[in-house]
């Protein structure tokens, strides 16, 4: 009897720590499963050689973002300084539109962008400006 008692305690044991570790997600699953936000259709070219092209001082600057991003997470800056910016979003895609402020003309800007997506990746993207001098 009590035998039976101590095999029935193991596989109850067994059999549940075998069911918790077949459901349980690893790392690289979880990341399979959020679909991490994209940024597409810059405005602006990113400065490098060997066409080493500038900006018009006090640009627009346009950003598109897919749609499986929170738009209220979206975050938008140049030299580390937060930009004010506007969403319109449709179905498809969120568009950010931002003015580059006066103090960076004549100077080199890096653009950072970052969300997160409505399942909780986040994403970000950054590139490398020269803004002219007026």
């Amino acid at each position: 009897m009590k035998v039976t008692k101590i095999f029935t305690s193991v596989l109850f044991f067994t059999t549940v720590l075998f069911s918790v570790s077949a459901t349980a997600y690893s790392p690289e699953e979880l990341e399979k499963t959020c679909k991490k936000p994209k940024f597409t259709d810059f405005n602006l070219p990113e400065y490098k050689a060997p066409s080493n092209i500038e900006i018009p001082p006090e640009s627009e600057l346009i950003v598109k973002i897919s749609a499986w991003a929170d738009p209220t997470t979206i975050q938008l800056s140049a030299k580390k300084v937060p930009l004010d910016f506007t969403v319109e979003s449709t179905s498809t895609f969120h568009k950010i539109k931002a003015k580059l402020p006066a103090s960076l003309n004549g100077s080199f800007a890096r653009i950072n962008v970052s969300a997160q997506a409505i399942t909780g990746c986040d994403n970000a993207f950054g590139w490398l400006i020269k803004v002219a001098d007026k």
